[in-house]
């Protein structure tokens, strides 16, 4: 069996213990997924752990320094399968430092109401980011809070 590509994103929130807002990163690149709506982040490099390549992806494509909030556990045991040799872990992260700017992979970063689940669903999504989007929306009705 080929191991997994490791990789990891953000739902980069406005406040951990009291998250009203999401911050969304519209791709610009590949062809295939440009224009759609993605959570920030990228693949983990050898020998890196997943936090700290979280860290360094979120410093990379948006500028920002951030602190970690709960992970969003996905279906498996490497996270969200996002394709046949893709899986994705993500964590809620609040941004500590920066203002965020989209540096890389993506021409526009967008606010969204967290309580609007109907806009934030009307998004074009990644089709692999969409069951992520559906689980943080879930766990924040659930009441979910930081640790």
């Amino acid at each position: 069996m080929v191991e997994l590509k490791k990789i990891v994103g953000g739902a980069v929130v406005d406040s951990l213990p009291a998250p009203t807002a999401l911050l969304v990163a519209r791709r610009s690149a590949p062809e295939a997924l440009a224009g759609m709506w993605e959570f920030p982040g990228g693949k983990v490099e050898p020998g890196e752990e997943a936090i700290d390549a979280l860290h360094r992806e979120l410093h990379e494509e948006l500028g920002v320094e951030v602190a970690l909030g709960a992970e969003l556990l996905g279906p498996t045991a490497a996270g969200w399968p996002l394709n046949e040799t893709a899986a994705m872990r993500v964590w809620t992260v609040e941004i500590t430092s920066g203002t965020p700017q989209p540096l890389e992979d993506h021409s526009q970063l967008r606010w969204m109401d967290l309580n609007d689940h109907e806009a934030l669903l009307a998004l074009e999504w990644i089709p692999a980011d969409f069951p992520i989007v559906h689980a943080l929306l879930a766990q924040l009705s659930e009441g979910y809070r930081a640790s």
